[in-house]
């Protein structure tokens, strides 16, 4: 039986991500966009998927205020390493994806901002098990292309509106499928 409500959240995650080719029509071609597209949806997913495991794990501590996104860089170092053994990768809080789109209007230097959080990322797995995992996982979300505008105040704009618009998405209560379901759209759409 098919279930209605994850066809629509399926539906509703293919208009999105059309609206946002629309809005950047142009700017990126077809190919190249499905890797800003992917990227920046992963680059969310990993983001809230480490804010709200390290948020759940303060709140069954009985902090329940805590926010992980809020806390200050200089605290959050000191569970880098458990962090990275238990989940494989650490984000800073200022380098979560919701921190840096809130952000993104107004910097400047919002390409080599992403250029150093991406980086950031994938050291953040070296030496672990993970390592080979996020080792290049940025490669194809290039920040200087062309594609994106011929100066760097349009690339800068293009980058933040994709951020922008990634992050209006409603991501279902299953992210990986929706990760899936928007790879197999965009390769429909653009292969």
């Amino acid at each position: 039986m098919i279930d209605t409500k994850k066809e629509q959240e399926r539906d509703e995650l293919h208009r999105a991500i059309w609206a946002i080719a629309d809005e950047l029509r142009g700017a990126v071609d077809g190919w190249d966009f499905k890797n800003y597209v992917l990227g920046t949806m992963f680059y969310r997913y990993i983001s809230e998927n480490l804010c709200n495991y390290i948020n759940s794990g303060e709140i069954e501590a009985g902090n329940t205020d805590f926010d992980y996104a809020k806390m200050s860089d200089e605290e959050a170092e000191e569970a880098r390493e458990g962090l990275v053994e238990e989940k494989g990768f650490f984000i800073l809080p200022s380098e979560l994806f919701c921190n840096v789109r809130s952000k993104a209007a107004d910097d400047e230097n919002l390409n080599e901002t992403l250029e150093q959080v991406f980086r950031n990322i994938e050291e953040s797995a070296k030496g672990s098990e993970s390592e080979s995992d996020f080792e290049g996982l940025f490669d194809d979300y290039d920040l200087y292309s062309k594609r994106l505008g011929q100066n760097l105040q349009k690339q800068t704009d293009t980058i933040a509106g994709v951020l922008k618009a990634i992050g209006k998405l409603e991501l279902v209560k299953t992210p990986g499928d929706t990760l899936g379901d928007a790879y197999e759209y965009l390769i429909s759409q653009f292969a």
